[in-house]
């Protein structure tokens, strides 16, 4: 979902002008199955009418459609602004091509966590990481950091298919020496999890060790925090 909705951004709209840089993609796996639910908010002045509308919206079905099923071996269904009423012309154009013109505006909100991704069955912080300082607020840096760092264990130690990292701090602790660092792996079968424990917390040592970087990456604009 997130490759799916950045695409959309990044390569789609520079392509298509009738599409609005508010994107959102919901996904449901079920076995070899991948629904995906997309809402794009589409540019009025770039619509000449409901035909239009619908052509932009079978594009970007098309493309999304493609994005996923590069990365998803299974059956890809999309489904595109299903809150539409084409009948009576009812469909998802806006101004600006986002949702500031409704009062929903502002890059710290729900959906937008410093990883992209709204994932309740999953580790989550509720820290909202845009709007805090880069230089010591843990809310800001830790969730860049735990991100990067189970992203790190996943690239870096070889069995380890999915991890996830924790990490809790004190206030007027230095930052980089946490009150809690848990890291939670699934293994390849047949390797356990203390077989991999080691190199996991070597990686672990070298990003927190590294973490003031996280700062001036924040700063470059390298990371970003939705």
């Amino acid at each position: 979902m997130h490759d799916t909705e950045g695409a959309i951004y990044d390569e789609l709209r520079h392509d298509m002008p009738a599409v609005g840089e508010d994107v959102k993609v919901m996904g449901k796996r079920d076995g070899d199955t991948l629904d995906l639910a997309v809402a794009v908010a589409t540019v009025a002045r770039h619509v000449d009418d409901v035909d239009a509308y619908i052509s932009v919206m079978g594009e970007v079905e098309e493309f999304v459609r493609g994005v996923a099923s590069e990365r998803f071996d299974g059956e890809v269904n999309v489904a595109v602004n299903t809150a539409d009423d084409r009948e009576t012309g009812s469909v998802y154009l806006t101004e600006t091509g986002t949702s500031a013109e409704m009062g929903d505006d502002g890059s710290v909100g729900r959906g937008n966590r410093a990883n992209g991704l709204i994932t309740p069955s999953r580790e989550m912080s509720l820290e909202a990481a845009s709007g805090k300082n880069p230089f010591n607020h843990i809310g800001k840096l830790y969730n860049l950091l735990a991100d990067e760092l189970s992203n790190d264990v996943y690239e870096e130690v070889e069995a380890v298919e999915e991890a996830s990292v924790k990490i809790l701090s004190q206030i007027g602790s230095p930052i980089d020496q946490p009150q809690v660092a848990a890291v939670n792996v699934h293994t390849a079968d047949g390797v356990s999890a203390e077989e991999v424990e080691y190199d996991v917390e070597s990686v672990i040592d070298d990003g927190l060790e590294d973490v003031t970087s996280i700062t001036q990456r924040i700063i470059n604009g390298e990371l970003s925090t939705f």
